[in-house]
């Protein structure tokens, strides 16, 4: 006769065994249980493929160093010491070393981090926003309407992001809020033909007639069916053009039309460290590593999101 010496534990695996069994469920009970067990199915996908879970990996890690960036910081970012100018990293405390006036660049990357968050997290949350705006209008419409949404979506579409950028910046004045919106404006364009491509896919399949049927207007089948039928190529539009959208920010802080000094932005801190370069190479390469690594992590989730996402691989 054997007896279970911790049943707690038996009880906790049956629990965890229960839940799993219910995430894994083909019969969902409601449709938030279907959302509940969609979820946790994509969770598994990312788990399984481990170059994307490093990417989301990387991304949680800069969150984490963003909300915790006065703990993990061992100086002021902003502090001049100039009697430690020029150290070498790992020098009287300093993990990364210090510039030319003295501040310590580990807190400096460390802080920097909630600026990079803040330019992805407002640029994602807009450009997005008005390019889906657009695009299902444009595809949906149709007509004369769809003819002008896409001609003006052309134009910006003509010049390159950087340069745009820069010619919104130039007119709105230096500033990071004016980079942010200097960015948006010139991300949304691909978006739009994004959406519109989904929409001139869905508007003509037959559950769409059936609502017209019913009397839906034109506004709630583009809010209620068509959009959700879009995000999940906007996410992964969204998610693989951080890394752009991160490189212009930088490439604006570097030309000082950014995040204005003394404020710890990466672009900006390349820009401080070009002139040291061969001497003090720390002071310019250690902010381009934390761009380089968090632009990967962006690249890699993306990838892995468009094979979650994608039907046809899934299906495959």
């Amino acid at each position: 006769m054997t007896f279970n010496s911790n049943p707690g534990n038996s009880n906790t695996g049956a629990q965890n065994k229960g839940l799993q069994a219910w995430l894994t469920s083909e019969a969902p009970e409601s449709r938030f249980h279907a959302q509940l067990v969609q979820l946790y199915s994509g969770w598994q996908s990312l788990r399984a493929n481990k170059l994307a879970f490093l990417g989301f990996m990387i991304i949680v890690t800069l969150v984490l160093v963003a909300i915790f960036a006065p703990l993990l910081a061992t100086h002021d970012p902003s502090a001049q010491n100039l009697k430690a100018t020029l150290l070498p990293p790992q020098t009287d405390g300093h993990i990364f070393g210090t510039d030319d006036s003295g501040r310590d660049i580990w807190s400096r990357v460390v802080y920097g981090s909630r600026i990079t968050l803040f330019i992805v997290a407002l640029v994602a949350v807009t450009a997005p926003v008005f390019g889906l705006l657009v695009g299902t209008a444009s595809g949906y419409l149709g007509g004369w309407v769809d003819t002008v949404l896409m001609r003006i979506t052309d134009i910006f579409l003509a010049f390159p992001r950087l340069v745009l950028a820069l010619a919104f910046v130039s007119a709105l004045g230096a500033g990071i809020e004016n980079a942010i919106l200097a960015i948006s404006l010139t991300a949304w364009p691909p978006y739009a033909r994004i959406a519109r491509a989904e929409t001139l896919t869905i508007r003509n399949s037959d559950y769409i007639a059936a609502i017209q049927l019913q009397g839906a207007g034109r506004i709630r089948i583009i809010i209620g069916h068509i959009w959700p039928m879009c995000m999940s190529s906007l996410i992964v539009r969204v998610t693989l053009d951080m890394a752009g959208i991160i490189l212009t920010a930088a490439g604006l802080g570097f030309l000082g039309l950014g995040a204005q000094p003394p404020s710890p932005e990466w672009g900006a801190m390349i820009s401080a460290g070009r002139t040291f370069i061969h001497d003090h190479w720390w002071i310019a390469t250690m902010p381009g590593l934390a761009i380089f690594i968090v632009s990967l992590g962006f690249n890699l989730l993306g990838d892995g999101l468009r094979d979650i996402l994608d039907p046809k691989k899934a299906q495959s």
